[in-house]
């Protein structure tokens, strides 16, 4: 299993990002996917969770209304579009496979940093 995030960066206050998770070695459109993050100092922090058809997505209450997690099952990547980037959303955002709620598999993850 290999899973490659990328599209992080330096973004101001209010700005958007895009990152995608490339996906390898399973069955892509069969698997439950999540995007996690860990901030500095602190634990794993769930954002949101895409069902395998992408018709089910479910969001933390940080990351809803500003945040929209996708796939594209044909080109076996993972998406999540962030718009209105806060200060707090500072953190390294991993892509994960899981199973029903337990990830599986982790990426290496992609920086995000909001600052002016």
């Amino acid at each position: 299993v290999q899973l490659v995030e990328s599209g992080g960066g330096l973004v101001q206050p209010g700005g958007s990002l895009r990152l995608s998770c490339a996906a390898s070695g399973f069955t892509f459109s069969v698997s439950r996917m999540k995007w996690v993050r860990q901030a500095p100092g602190k634990g794993l922090e769930w954002v949101s969770t895409i069902s395998p058809s992408g018709d089910v997505t479910t969001y933390a209450d940080s990351a809803k209304g500003r945040f929209t997690i996708s796939r594209d099952n044909a080109k076996n990547t993972l998406y999540l579009q962030m718009n209105s980037l806060k200060p707090e959303d500072t953190a390294v955002y991993y892509c994960a496979k899981s199973v029903y709620s337990t990830i599986d598999y982790r990426g290496q993850g992609t920086q995000v940093t909001v600052s002016s």
